[in-house]
């Protein structure tokens, strides 16, 4: 990985100046005379993008030479051997990049790998649509862009044969590895089906392994949310070695809900008290939500259970008389959302909701948008799965998202249990 290399100039024995690397958690620096004539030229973007690349790409080369350019130095691990070209597609335009190699043949770079994954999916969405005359003037405009005008129906399986055989094997990887903790959700997407546009639910998972780290598990397309479609999602992640989830959080969907019940009836469930807090809205006159859902939303706060029953009793109390069908739903079902409560304080706020998903979902949509209808469900899926791998990566290379040492400790010494908690 690169992110996060910083060149900065050193000065050598002959005065001249050159370019190494530094680890830093800072992004690569341009100067501002570089920022400055890139943001007032044409293209502005696409040449600050293009400048980027090229810099992470020669920071790349001379960490893996471990020597700048024309350096002396008894570390060195080889030698440059000049450039080679490579055309990177990107939504701003055609990027002209410049690959650095090193004469023994070893440099290589995961660069345009990872990058493109998700903008092949999207290219070939979009071009889909235009081969198939369903583009708008919009989809039109870039794919033109993107892709010139040279494609057929033949290029565009060619360039999807390799993504989805990547993607496939991903998708059905054996799951060795325990995941004590699995979060669900799912969103919907527009998929043009004999000419009609139909919704077509993405359901996804999340697990976070003993490592610390999340995953991402599974992404498939459904018909529809429903207790078999997620029945049938959760027993292919069984059949794929899924094992040891002590926890699954989710909306309070029935279907999700009682799929859930029913394959993985070993585990806690714990309802998104984010969605439980919107829920609560139905049971309040339209325009009076006021202070009693602020107070509500402390209760997932506390220590442990016993100081929400406690504060909840109080809130009870306080909010009995003018909201009495609100209070009356609180008592029934806010027994559902203090499942976290048994976990490590430290994963309270990771865990009593589904938000970790909800990002996900959130840079989905952010993608998906331009599609707007999707030619097919495959080109559909195919997007959606490259985005969640890109995400799998980036999550597996940063540091452990929890302290799992805590989990395991407490299994040494449990503490007492509470009632529901």
């Amino acid at each position: 990985m690169v992110g996060g290399w910083v060149t900065k100039p050193k000065t050598t024995n002959k005065g001249k100046t050159m370019i190494r690397p530094k680890r830093n958690d800072e992004p690569i620096q341009l100067t501002k005379q570089d920022l400055m004539k890139l943001l007032t030229e044409d293209d502005a973007m696409k040449h600050l993008l293009q400048k980027l690349l090229q810099e992470v790409l020669e920071a790349e080369m001379e960490t893996a030479l471990q020597a700048g350019k024309s350096e002396r130095t008894g570390g060195r691990l080889g030698y440059r051997s000049g450039h080679y070209p490579r055309t990177l597609v990107t939504r701003v335009g055609k990027l002209e990049l410049k690959v650095p190699q090193d004469r023994q043949g070893r440099f290589s770079t995961e660069l345009f790998e990872r990058y493109q994954r998700s903008e092949k999916a999207l290219v070939a969405a979009l071009m889909q649509m235009y081969v198939q005359g369903v583009s708008t003037r919009r989809v039109k405009t870039i794919t033109e862009e993107l892709c010139g005008h040279e494609f057929s129906a033949s290029a565009i399986s060619e360039l999807n044969v390799k993504m989805d055989e990547e993607l496939k094997r991903f998708m059905h990887r054996r799951l060795d590895e325990p995941y004590p903790y699995i979060i669900l959700d799912a969103r919907y997407e527009r998929v043009r089906e004999n000419g009609v546009g139909q919704s077509r639910a993405v359901l996804i998972t999340l697990g976070i392994g003993w490592d610390g780290r999340r995953h991402v598990l599974s992404v498939e397309l459904a018909n529809r949310e429903s207790t078999g479609s997620w029945k049938e999602h959760l027993l292919r992640l069984k059949e794929r070695g899924l094992h040891g989830v002590q926890l699954v959080v989710s909306d309070d969907h029935a279907g999700l809900k009682r799929a859930i019940m029913e394959a993985l009836p070993e585990a806690h469930w714990q309802r998104c008290y984010v969605h439980f807090l919107r829920n609560a809205l139905d049971y309040l006159p339209r325009k009076q939500a006021d202070d009693c859902l602020v107070e509500l939303r402390w209760i997932y706060d506390r220590h442990d259970a016993n100081e929400a029953r406690h504060d909840l009793a109080a809130w009870l109390a306080r909010w009995q008389d003018k909201h009495p069908k609100l209070c009356a739903w609180v008592e029934a079902n806010i027994d559902e959302t203090f499942a976290f409560y048994r976990l490590p304080r430290a994963h309270h706020k990771h865990l009593k909701s589904t938000n970790l998903l909800e990002r996900l979902n959130q840079e989905i949509k952010r993608r998906t948008l331009l599609v707007r209808i999707f030619p097919d469900e495959a080109s559909c899926l195919r997007l959606v799965q490259a985005l969640a791998v890109e995400t799998h990566e980036e999550w597996v290379d940063e540091n452990r998202y929890l302290n799992m040492d805590l989990l395991r400790d407490q299994h040494k010494h449990p503490a007492p249990q509470t009632r529901a908690a």
